[in-house]
């Protein structure tokens, strides 16, 4: 007993100064981290360094007097943009179109990765990937072009064929009526494939002993995609749908500017457009840069939002 009490007590582990700690921590991860910087580089000088660039947003512009030289304005181009008749029509065409691509293009890609998930056939799936991965890298430009050859009043496919049917061909390039459709089944048709790469993905994750066991259990395919497919991906469609409200008055320039005319404008001028139109080819260098910097504040607070509702629910957010 002496003996046990004699012994000196075991001196307590040393605590690390946090320096050092950090310091082991970069030593032992250090081409992680490396491989790091390339983006950390791209990400400092394209996405941080030209936020500098909004201080135009409060300035009066003038390229003979420079950057620093141009007189401060404050909030005028914000007062202008948003007593600006054409505002409401801009916002009205830019909300629009946005809920057709939440409603109609966001679903798309989730219905295509459950029905290839359900294909059992690995040559033909895969023949299947490759094909609807194909229209992504075709250009708007190419794209526009298809939609002319097969909608265009004189000798277009679709045209051709109602007349055939016996019914009244349809001008669908310069409707007001059809532009908005056109605009969203173009996106559907070009993006759908290659948003399923990251749901198949997620898909490819699951446990196959979970089907097993449903089966074993006597669940058909629609219950083992109602409890087992669609619970294992919805933290990505999560992700994914607060991501894309960051975006969400982003309708596309190049593909909407492409489709304008001057009948359908009315109905197709966005944001997007806008700025296109007043910055570069009217010079309003600080009124283009406000309406751009409003768009970025809409998509911030959606995020923070949807962020926000997604973690009440108790789902994983963005952050």
């Amino acid at each position: 007993m002496n003996q046990i009490e004699s012994e000196p007590a075991l001196a307590a582990p040393a605590i690390m100064p946090k320096r050092h700690r950090v310091g082991r921590r970069l030593l032992r991860d250090k081409w992680l981290y490396l491989m790091l910087i390339p983006g950390v580089i791209y990400f400092v000088l394209f996405k941080y360094a030209p936020m500098w660039g909004l201080l135009l947003a409060f300035k009066n512009y003038q390229p003979y007097l420079g950057f620093f030289g141009s007189e401060w304005v404050g909030l005028k181009h914000f007062d202008r943009l948003f007593h600006d008749p054409v505002f409401w029509m801009l916002l009205r065409n830019t909300l629009i179109l946005a809920c057709y691509n939440i409603l109609f293009f966001f679903p798309a890609p989730i219905v295509l990765a459950l029905m290839l998930n359900e294909v059992r056939r690995e040559a033909f799936k895969r023949v299947v990937q490759t094909l609807i991965y194909v229209p992504h890298f075709v250009s708007w430009v190419v794209v526009v072009g298809i939609a002319y050859t097969f909608f265009t009043l004189d000798g277009g496919l679709v045209n051709e064929a109602i007349a055939a049917l016996g019914g009244e061909k349809i001008n669908y390039l310069i409707s007001t009526e059809w532009f908005r459709p056109m605009i969203t089944l173009e996106v559907i048709w070009k993006e759908t494939g290659w948003g399923t790469i990251i749901f198949l993905a997620a898909l490819s994750g699951v446990d196959p002993q979970l089907y097993e066991a449903a089966r074993i259990d006597g669940a058909g395919r629609m219950r083992q995609l109602w409890h087992i497919t669609l619970p294992a991906i919805r933290s990505t469609i999560t992700i994914l749908f607060i991501l894309r409200l960051g975006t969400f008055l982003d309708t596309g320039f190049e593909q909407i500017f492409l489709m304008l005319n001057s009948i359908n404008r009315e109905v197709g001028e966005v944001f997007d457009t806008y700025v296109y139109t007043a910055g570069i080819t009217q010079g309003q260098f600080s009124f283009s840069t406000a309406v751009g910097l409003f768009k970025s504040i809409v998509g911030f607070v959606l995020i923070i939002t949807a962020n926000w509702v997604v973690k009440k629910f108790g789902e994983e957010g963005v952050y």
